[in-house]
C-alpha cells in the first residue's frame, strides 16, 4: 500500500490494488480526519471510462471528516484490462465484496452517470451494508429515456478519454452546461490523472450494460435516495430523474442548472447539497 505525504489536519488518499473475486482493482481511500464525530464513509462508482482520479474536485470539497473510497473498474485507469467481460449485476457482488475486504460495515454509495447505474444495482444487493444512495446524472439503463442518437454516436467509442483535443470539441455537445461555453474543461476534467485513455476496458463497460435495467425494480431500493440531475444535460435527459424520483420508495430530487459534468467541474455547488443529505441535516 502506497500514501501520499499528508499533514495530520489533510486527509491522506492511501492508493494500491487489491484482487476481489478473481479481478484486479485500483483503490484509493482518502482517509477521514479524526476531527468531528465518527461517519459513514462514502463510496464513489464513477462513470463510464473515468478513472478514480476525475472525481478528485468533487472529493477536494467534501469535508475532511468524512472516509472517500474510489476504485477504477477494469481496464480503466489504473486496473488492469480484464480478460472476460462482466455484467451490472455480477459487479454489484465484486463491489459489495470489495468493501468487506476493506473492512467496512456499512457504506453510502453515490454513483455518477454509469456509476449511477451499478450504485442502483448495489443498493439492490447490499441493502444491508448500503445506508444512504446519491444518484448524480444517471438513469436506468437500457430502459430510460435516452439521449438524441448524435449524442449516444459519441458515447460508443472511447475517443474523447484519449484525445483532449476531440474531448473540448464536442463537450458542450454531449455535456451541455458550462462546457458550452468553456469546453476546455471537460478536456481538463476527463484527462485527470491521465493515464493514455481507456481501451477495451470502456467496451467492456458499455457491454454490461446492454440489455440491463432497474426500471422494474426501482420499488426495491429501499434506501434514502437523493437523486441530483442538471437541467442542461445532453446524456441524461432530466425526465429520467423524475421517473427515478416517482418510482424509488424514499427518494427526493435536487435539480440544478448545469449539464452532466457539473459534480466534477462545478464540485463546490454540488458537494454542500450532497454532504446535507448524507448527515440526515435535510
Amino acid at each position: 500500500m502506497t500514501s501520499t505525504a499528508h499533514h495530520p489536519d489533510v486527509p491522506r488518499d492511501d492508493v494500491f490494488s487489491t484482487r476481489v473475486r478473481g479481478r484486479t482493482l485500483r483503490v484509493s481511500i482518502r482517509r477521514a480526519t479524526v476531527d468531528g464525530p465518527r461517519r459513514i464513509p462514502l463510496l464513489l462508482l464513477n462513470g463510464i471510462g473515468a478513472p478514480l482520479e476525475v472525481l478528485e474536485p468533487f472529493v477536494d470539497a467534501l469535508p475532511p471528516n468524512l472516509e472517500v473510497i474510489r476504485f477504477d473498474v477494469p481496464g480503466i485507469g489504473g486496473s488492469p484490462e480484464p480478460t472476460m467481460p462482466y455484467h451490472m449485476s455480477t459487479f454489484a457482488l465484486l463491489v459489495g465484496r470489495l468493501v468487506k475486504q476493506l473492512g467496512y460495515d456499512e457504506v453510502d454509495i453515490l454513483g455518477f452517470s454509469w456509476g449511477g447505474g451499478l450504485a442502483q444495482q448495489v443498493a439492490i444487493s447490499g441493502r444491508r451494508w448500503v445506508r444512504k444512495l446519491v444518484l448524480v446524472a444517471t438513469g436506468t439503463g437500457s430502459l430510460m429515456v435516452p439521449a438524441r442518437p448524435n449524442v449516444l454516436g459519441r458515447m460508443l467509442t472511447p475517443r474523447r478519454h484519449q484525445d483532449p483535443e476531440y474531448a473540448a470539441r464536442i463537450a458542450g455537445e454531449i455535456y451541455g452546461g458550462t462546457m458550452r461555453t468553456n469546453p476546455q474543461k471537460a478536456a481538463r476534467a476527463l484527462h485527470a490523472g491521465d493515464h493514455g485513455g481507456p481501451g477495451r476496458g470502456y467496451y467492456y463497460q458499455l457491454l454490461a450494460g446492454a440489455g440491463w435495467t432497474t426500471l422494474p425494480f426501482l420499488n426495491m431500493i429501499h434506501q434514502p435516495t437523493l437523486i441530483v440531475a442538471g437541467d442542461d444535460d445532453p446524456l441524461i435527459p432530466v425526465v429520467n430523474a423524475r421517473l427515478m424520483t416517482r418510482g424509488i420508495p424514499d427518494a427526493r430530487l435536487h435539480l440544478y442548472r448545469g449539464g452532466h459534468l457539473t459534480l466534477v467541474t462545478e464540485a463546490n455547488e454540488l458537494a454542500p447539497v450532497i454532504d446535507e443529505f448524507l448527515t440526515g441535516r435535510v
